[in-house]
C-alpha cells in the first residue's frame, strides 16, 4: 500500500513512465530471449548467422546511446521516447513478418536503434520531472522494470505454445500501445535553445573527469546485474537439474523489489551520503556470488524434490543479495548522473553513461562466459572461477565508489526543500 501511495504522489508524467517501463521490459523479454531459438530451430540458421543477427541489435543499441541522449537534450525527451517506441514497434513486427536474413537484420537494427533512443530519453525525462525526489522515482522505476523482466518471459513462453510469430506480434502490439499512450498523455516540455554544437556537448561531458571516473567505477554494477540472465540461471539449473529453476531467480527479484525497493531507498536517503550507499550496494552485489559457491560444480542429479530445493537455496540467496545490492545502489547512481553536469546536458550524460556500461557489460559477460567454459572443463576448484570473478568485480566497484566518495569527487545532491506552514 505504501508503494501504491508513493506512486500516486508523483505527477501523471512519471506514473506513465513507470507503466511505460513495465511495458517496455514485458515486450522486450517476451521476445528477445526466444529469438535465438527461433532463428536456429525454426528458420534453420547457423550459429554464426544467429550471432550476427543478435550482435547487430546489441551493437545498434550500445553504439547509439550517445545519439539518443543528445537528441533528448536538443529535441526534447518526450518526442525521442515516442519515436523510440514507434521504431521498436516496427522492428518487432518485422521479426514476425519476415524470415529472410535482410529483413531480420533490418528488424535487429531498428530494435537496437529504438533502445538507444528511448533508454536515455526516459531517464532524462524522469530525472527532470522528479526534481528532488529523483531517488524515489528511480527506485519505483526499478520495481516496474524488474516486474516486466519477470512477466515478459512468462508471457513469451505461453505465446510460444502458439508460435514465435504470435510472440513477436504481441510484443509489437505492446510497443504500439505505449507509443499511443505517450503521444496522448505525456506532457510536452519546453526545450531550452542549444548554445553550441552537439560535438561541443560531447566534449564537455567526456572532459568531465569526475563523471568518467564514476562511470568506470560503476562498470561492475552492470556486469553483475547482467548475471541475472547468465550465471545465476545457469547455476540454478545445474544445482537442481531443473530448467524451470532459472525462473525462480527472476521471481525472487520481483518479489523483493515490490516489497523492499522503495523502503530501502527512503530509509537510506536521509542517512549518510550517496557515495556510501552506492559502495555498500556494490559490496552486497559482490557478496551475492559467495553462497552459490556452495553448490558450484555439482554434477550429480539431486535425490528427490527435497534435495533439489536444498540445492537451490544458495543460488536463490545469491539472487536475493544481488537484487538487494541493486536496490541499494542503483537509485542513487541514477540520481547522481545528472548532477555531474548542466541540466541541459542530462540526456548526454545518461547517453555516455549507458554507452560505457553497455560496453562494460558486453566485455564482462564475455569474461564470465569464458570462466564458465573453464569451469565446465576443470575440477572443483575451476568451478568456483566464474563466481570468484563476479565477487572481485563487485568489490572492485565498491572500492572505486569509496575512493570517489572520500576524495570529494561525487557531487552533493541538494536537500529537499522544507515545507513552510502558512
Amino acid at each position: 500500500m505504501r508503494t501504491w501511495h508513493e506512486i500516486r504522489g508523483f505527477p501523471l508524467a512519471i506514473r506513465l513512465l513507470l507503466v511505460n517501463q513495465l511495458g517496455v521490459n514485458t515486450g522486450f523479454y517476451l521476445l528477445i530471449p526466444y529469438l535465438a531459438t527461433h532463428l536456429g530451430d525454426n528458420l534453420g540458421m547457423s550459429a554464426a548467422v544467429v550471432g550476427i543477427v543478435l550482435g547487430v541489435r546489441n551493437l545498434s543499441q550500445q553504439g547509439l546511446f550517445l545519439i539518443g541522449g543528445s537528441a533528448a537534450d536538443r529535441l526534447g525527451a518526450r518526442g525521442v521516447i515516442i519515436a523510440g517506441c514507434a521504431i521498436r514497434t516496427v522492428g518487432f513486427a518485422l521479426f514476425a513478418l519476415g524470415d529472410g536474413l535482410p529483413v531480420l537484420l533490418a528488424a535487429s537494427v531498428l530494435s537496437g536503434v529504438a533502445g538507444a533512443l528511448f533508454n536515455p530519453a526516459v531517464r532524462t525525462y524522469l530525472a527532470q520531472e522528479a526534481g528532488e525526489r529523483r531517488a524515489e522515482a528511480f527506485a519505483l522505476f526499478n520495481v516496474f522494470a524488474t516486474t516486466g523482466a519477470l512477466v515478459g518471459p512468462l508471457l513469451g513462453s505461453a505465446l510460444l505454445l502458439v508460435d514465435f510469430r504470435a510472440s513477436a506480434l504481441t510484443a509489437a502490439g505492446i510497443f504500439a500501445l505505449l507509443t499511443v499512450a505517450q503521444a496522448l498523455v505525456l506532457p510536452a516540455r519546453d526545450v531550452p535553445p542549444a548554445t553550441g554544437s552537439v560535438t561541443s556537448d560531447w566534449r564537455e561531458a567526456v572532459g568531465n573527469r569526475a563523471f568518467l571516473a564514476f562511470a568506470l567505477a560503476m562498470v561492475g554494477m552492470f556486469t553483475l546485474e547482467n548475471q541475472l540472465y547468465l550465471l545465476l540461471p545457469a547455476g540454478a539449473r545445474q544445482a537442481t537439474g531443473w530448467d524451470g529453476a532459472a525462473g525462480l531467480v527472476f521471481l525472487v527479484g520481483t518479489v523483493a523489489g515490490i516489497a523492499f525497493q522503495l523502503r530501502i531507498t527512503r530509509a537510506l536517503k536521509g542517512r549518510g551520503t550517496r557515495g556510501r550507499w552506492i559502495a555498500a550496494g556494490m559490496v552486497l552485489m559482490g557478496l551475492a556470488f559467495v553462497p552459490p559457491m556452495l553448490v558450484a560444480g555439482t554434477d550429480t542429479p539431486p535425490h528427490g524434490a527435497l534435495d533439489a530445493i536444498l540445492r537451490s537455496l544458495p543460488v536463490l540467496l545469491g539472487a536475493l543479495l544481488l537484487h538487494l545490492g541493486v536496490m541499494t545502489a542503483q537509485p542513487f547512481v541514477m540520481e547522481l548522473i545528472p548532477a555531474f553536469g548542466r541540466q541541459t546536458l542530462t540526456g548526454t550524460y545518461f547517453g555516455i553513461f549507458y554507452a560505457v556500461s553497455g560496453i562494460a557489460a558486453a566485455v564482462g559477460n564475455a569474461a564470465v562466459g569464458w570462466a564458465m567454459d573453464v569451469a565446465g572443463r576443470g575440477g572443483d576448484a575451476a568451478a568456483l572461477l566464474p563466481w570468484a570473478c563476479c565477487l572481485a568485480a563487485g568489490l572492485a566497484s565498491a572500492a572505486g565508489a569509496t575512493w570517489l566518495h572520500r576524495n570529494g569527487t561525487l557531487p552533493r545532491t541538494r536537500p529537499a526543500p522544507v515545507a513552510v506552514a502558512a
